[in-house]
């Protein structure tokens, strides 16, 4: 599917880094099919040195090689990005965004212009343990998206970890649960590890009998399919250990406190969108 097509990153930080690693790590697409436009040539060198992907420091060069454009750079800068490179975009190239909070009409009218022009566009939110090849990728296609294209979007992502498809106004809360949700998970992490220390244990084994306990659970939970629920049945006898602290967890209001997180988080991101589609309107 990606053999025969070349794919270039418009900004290389840490997400750019990461696709690039985990298309090369999983033998997606050949290293020297992917290119690479970064404003710093120190992170230009680092990332040639590091994957051997073809690197640059124009966006017209870029543009006029690939055939799949990954828009990685920060939100404010993006539609003046698009309307640089517009002139070189034609219909035939797939263009997907990481940029949060802008939206497929806000990126497809920068690229159209005056034109009536029809451009394959794919909005996308990743999350940040695509660092380590264990994210999740929601997916949303502009009106002009192929089911090819699609599947294209979807192959590269996979490269760092899961998909899914949503509508594009489903990102917000995609983001209150898997955007923002790693940073919940840690703070779950430092308090069962802080409780664990508070137990006796040493801050090292209350590390590792964490993580450990919640990496596995997560893979118990996905390779079994089985409801939460019952899971958690499998752990809990009758009037035992696990039950006395679940009964603690429902007293403080755990699923009220988790629920609340995502629900606020999806009301800040939303408000967000609205402001930089405001700043970006006005430019």
């Amino acid at each position: 599917m990606l053999k025969n097509k070349k794919i270039g990153f418009i900004g290389g930080g840490n997400m750019a880094e990461a696709l690039v690693n985990g298309l090369v790590s999983a033998s997606f697409i050949d290293a020297k099919s992917i290119f690479v436009s970064e404003p710093s040539k120190s992170k230009r060198e680092a990332l040639h040195a590091k994957y051997k992907v073809k690197v640059t420091g124009d966006n017209h060069e870029l543009v006029k090689k690939c055939d799949i454009l990954i828009l990685a750079v920060k939100p404010q800068i993006l539609k003046e990005v698009l309307r640089d490179i517009r002139m070189l975009v034609g219909s035939d190239k797939l263009v997907i965004s990481v940029a949060a909070g802008v939206p497929i009409s806000i990126m497809d009218g920068a690229l159209r212009g005056d034109s009536k022009k029809k451009f394959s566009v794919v909005r996308t939110m990743p999350n940040t343990p695509a660092l380590v090849q264990e994210g999740v990728t929601a997916i949303a296609s502009g009106k002009h998206v192929s089911k090819m294209d699609m599947k294209i979007a979807h192959r590269i992502f996979e490269a760092v970890g899961r998909t899914v498809d949503v509508d594009e106004d489903q990102l917000d809360a995609v983001t209150g649960l898997s955007g923002s949700g790693p940073a919940y998970i840690f703070m779950l992490i430092e308090s069962l590890s802080d409780a664990g220390v508070k137990m006796g244990l040493s801050r090292e084994v209350a590390n590792t009998l964490t993580i450990q306990t919640i990496l596995g659970s997560a893979k118990l939970a996905r390779e079994t399919g089985k409801h939460p629920g019952e899971l958690k049945d499998m752990v809990t006898s009758p009037a035992g250990t696990t039950i006395a602290g679940l009964h603690a967890l429902e007293e403080g209001g755990l699923r009220t406190t988790m629920m609340n997180a995502v629900e606020d988080a999806t009301l800040r991101a939303r408000d967000l969108g609205r402001i930089a589609l405001n700043e970006l309107n006005e430019k």
